[in-house]
């Protein structure tokens, strides 16, 4: 529910001061020289492979490099998540979280290598956008803030998470948010693509998997034993008839995983499929996922076949007003900066857990690019200065309100 609005300080002006002080106006106006150093780091970062679930290698890198700036209260998690502060001048004041995910949708064994397209001003790689990009603009920021004895008006948290992308489920935002909970008014999420795109809303997501087993058996020899396939497929087909009709532009279903079988003359002992189902509120995604249920329980099913349905992934919907101080900030410096047109959008990302919580949040992204989530990903590297000047802005900004802009609260549903 939102509290009853309070008018908050000119943010026009707000930004203009934050952007005139000295070492923040020098560290802006170098943005443009230093833009290799925040592409090698992105490059740097993913070479390292990080699966969902496997990200320790990649996690010891940014520790390192945590570890090499002298931020105070460096260490991992027991998720996994990596974690160092930058001390501000009021401590008393909530904190600000600055965060990046660390994993990749791509296995271990995925090629990394990458391409420059120098005639597009472009680097093609497998995560290099999703979330190299992210990491490496979290870190750069806080080596010019340290480096420049720019000190914040409260601490900053800089966290780079686990478990962001599939089945991760937003675990690490979760652990970090139950640990820092107390201390936190405000949390800027970083994403490496989308420049421009300030997401104020999390995009709830429901994900289910449902196994099939059997006796299985031989094709000819036991061909009126129950195939596990063969009911998955009217499984299927049910659940596309009836999940179809209730997608539209705030709500979407996909079944994005199957598999089953041991060999194409066996009578399938076995077979699974997972589905995705996401929505802009939690009552639409509750009604899906009941509709799920409804058609497993409505296609016939002969004894000798089990059937087990399981939530595996559970991201909650919620939302900041778009008039809440914080999104209009991040849209002011995007204005500021001269960058162009900015959009509020909603996304599934790492926000969607301190929003559920009540902690204001937005996530940003740092450059365009595209085919994200697939070995041709690409980055632009034109406007990686742009985005990092956006992050600078906002960044120092949100620090020093995140006692006034903390009084806002997220409203639950879209």
């Amino acid at each position: 529910m939102l509290m009853e609005q309070i008018t908050p300080s000119p943010l026009p002006a707000c930004i203009r001061k934050q952007a005139t002080q000295p070492k923040v106006a020098g560290l802006l106006a170098e943005w443009p020289a230093l833009t290799g150093d925040v592409t090698n780091e992105a490059l740097t970062i993913q070479a390292i492979p990080a699966p969902t679930f496997k990200e320790q290698a990649r996690a010891e890198a940014i520790r390192s490099r945590f570890d090499s700036l002298g931020l105070q209260d460096v260490h991992q998690d027991e998720a996994g998540n990596v974690i160092g502060r930058t001390p501000g001048t009021n401590p008393l004041l909530p904190a600000l979280m600055i965060s990046a995910h660390l994993d990749t949708v791509f296995p271990l064994d995925t090629n990394l290598t990458t391409y420059h397209d120098t005639a597009a001003r472009r680097i093609i790689g497998p995560g290099l956008g999703d979330n190299s990009m992210g990491l490496a603009a979290m870190f750069t920021l806080a080596k010019q803030i340290t480096s420049r004895s720019i000190v914040p008006a409260c601490d900053i948290w800089w966290t780079a998470t686990v478990g962001e992308e599939g089945l991760g489920d937003l675990r690490g935002m979760r652990c970090l948010c139950q640990s820092l909970a107390e201390k936190l008014g405000l949390v800027i999420v970083i994403e490496g693509l989308g420049l421009g795109h300030i997401y104020h809303a999390g995009l709830g997501v429901r994900r289910l998997s449902i196994e099939i087993a059997g006796p299985g058996g031989h094709s000819w020899l036991h061909h009126d034993r129950p195939s596990a396939i063969h009911h998955l497929l009217k499984l299927g087909t049910e659940l596309l008839d009836r999940l179809s009709r209730l997608t539209h532009s705030g709500a979407t279903f996909n079944i994005g995983l199957i598999s089953g079988g041991t060999s194409i003359n066996t009578r399938a002992p076995q077979a699974s499929l997972a589905i995705d189902l996401r929505a802009t509120n939690d009552q639409i995604l509750a009604h899906m996922e009941n509709s799920v249920m409804d058609v497993v329980d409505a296609i016939p099913r002969p004894a000798e076949l089990e059937i087990d349905t399981e939530v595996i992934g559970n991201r909650p919907s919620a939302t900041l007003s778009p008039t809440h101080p914080l999104v209009q900030a991040a849209q002011g410096v995007i204005e500021y900066i001269d960058w162009g047109p900015s959009a509020i959008d909603v996304g599934s990302t790492d926000a969607n857990i301190p929003l559920a919580m009540g902690i204001p949040s937005v996530c940003i992204g740092i450059t365009t690019g595209g085919n994200a989530h697939s070995i041709k990903e690409y980055i632009d590297t034109a406007p990686i200065a742009s985005g990092m000047q956006q992050l600078t802005l906002l960044a120092l900004l949100a620090s020093e309100h995140t006692k006034d802009w903390q009084d806002w609260h997220c409203s639950s549903t879209l």
